[in-house]
């Protein structure tokens, strides 16, 4: 699901990118997780009140550095595409987002069976999104040859990195925002909801870099108008469809990460990460995206998503 999430922006092309970021911004991480929150938490006023304003806080820091990297996301799709952005920003924050928990919650594990297949896990997964990388400057090379792209692979590829990093600070607000978790268990939501009292607060100030930077496109470039343009009121259908896909799989990784036990957040999210990348690689190739490259750069970019599936396998195993 997360690997389609941005599929219906190729069909709005009336819109600029930023119109359509902007609509799905509102609908995924305004409007999905306060309906979503209210609905599956009771009493959700007394469960921030009771886990205190410094969780909340820390939980939002992350949201806001996660919204950063959601704005580098959307950026580093129109430079690179689907299939290389998905590599590198989810290889990155699948190891960033996996080391760091497991090194601050669990060092006792860290030489464990379970933390040396998550570590063996996570440098496979570097070493598949590495391959992916390389076999993304292979297809821009042969695409500039061919006269065929206007992409900028080295700008892509700086945004991604830095997207890569910043989002894997979703992660540390699963891992450590246990205190709202057990408020939660506490007013009497149901073990595998409790998560969405995190994704609220992380959610908000995540939309907060999304919204800014939008509007101050939708000015510079002044694509406002974009929106009451003939033939775009679908559009917000697609912008919804989007933030479904999304948020949908955001809150099903919540709930298998609860079902993972202790090590849940530092498991469950490269497992969560790679599979996007290995599901966004083969969307890449049926969109087109690959067109005109050649087969080598594809025999190098499905070389990256095996390591990649491999990856899945040893991290699959990893158990307490």
């Amino acid at each position: 699901m997360n690997a389609s999430f941005s599929l219906p922006m190729k069909f709005t092309r009336k819109w600029a990118w930023e119109n359509t970021w902007l609509a799905w911004t509102v609908f995924a991480l305004i409007i999905l997780p306060a309906v979503i929150a209210f609905l599956t938490v009771p009493a959700l006023g007394t469960v921030y009140s009771s886990a205190g304003s410094g969780i909340i806080l820390a939980v939002a820091a992350f949201g806001a550095g996660w919204g950063i990297a959601q704005v580098l996301f959307g950026l580093a799709l129109d430079l690179i595409g689907i299939a290389l952005t998905f590599s590198i920003v989810l290889g990155l924050s699948a190891a960033m987002g996996s080391l760091i928990p497991l090194i601050e919650l669990h060092r006792d594990k860290l030489f464990s069976h379970a933390g040396i297949q998550v570590l063996t896990g996570v440098v496979l997964v570097i070493a598949g999104v590495a391959i992916c990388a390389i076999a993304g400057r292979m297809r821009e090379a042969a695409q500039l040859q061919g006269g065929s792209t206007k992409r900028s692979y080295a700008k892509g590829l700086s945004i991604a990195i830095a997207s890569g990093i910043c989002a894997s600070m979703m992660n540390f607000g699963v891992a450590f925002g246990g205190p709202l978790i057990r408020a939660s268990l506490n007013s009497g939501t149901r073990p595998y909801w409790t998560i969405n009292s995190i994704w609220l607060p992380l959610m908000l100030a995540g939309a907060v870099p999304n919204l800014l930077y939008c509007v101050y496109l939708l000015r510079k470039n002044r694509t406002a108008s974009n929106f009451s343009l003939p033939g775009t009121s679908t559009y917000w259908l697609l912008a919804l469809l989007m933030a479904c896909f999304w948020f949908g799989s955001t809150l099903i990784y919540g709930v298998a990460s609860g079902k993972l036990g202790e090590l849940g957040a530092v498991l469950g999210w490269p497992l969560f990460m790679s599979l996007i990348v290995i599901v966004a690689s083969l969307l890449g190739v049926v969109t087109g995206e690959w067109k005109s490259a050649g087969p080598r750069p594809l025999r190098v970019q499905f070389f990256g998503v095996a390591v990649l599936v491999v990856a899945v396998v040893v991290l699959s195993r990893a158990t307490l």
